[in-house]
């Protein structure tokens, strides 16, 4: 079983910036493919970006260019940078990790955080 924690959250104002961590518990080593998804109220589920194993990352176009997924080696937990921020960024922001492989697509990620809390405003 694997337990993850996001923080870092916070609101700031439009072209400012925040870094998300996310911290493990558990069988973390074996973790795989992770990555950070959004939620806006009202709003479907958005995966804002992905890491794999190898470090291949891959990015919403949303985003791309002003958010940076990457990975502690030694945790093997996601962080996400995010600069440039736009109120429409604004949203819970989950972090989510599987022992399996990324893939092409949209991915079922098996464990979640609790998710963190940006806004931003204009």
């Amino acid at each position: 079983q694997v337990h993850l924690v996001a923080s870092g959250g916070g609101s700031v104002q439009a072209g400012g910036s925040l870094r998300l961590s996310c911290a493990g518990i558990g069988y973390i080593d074996n973790l795989d493919c992770m990555g950070w998804i959004r939620q806006a109220p009202g709003a479907e589920r958005e995966e804002v970006a992905r890491i794999d194993s190898t470090g291949t990352t891959t990015y919403a176009d949303s985003v791309k260019g002003r958010f940076t997924i990457s990975k502690d080696n030694f945790k093997n937990t996601p962080s996400l940078q995010m600069n440039s921020l736009k109120p429409e960024d604004t949203g819970m922001y989950y972090c989510a990790a599987d022992h399996l492989r990324c893939g092409i697509g949209p991915m079922e990620f098996r464990y979640w955080g609790q998710g963190t809390q940006v806004t931003v405003s204009s």
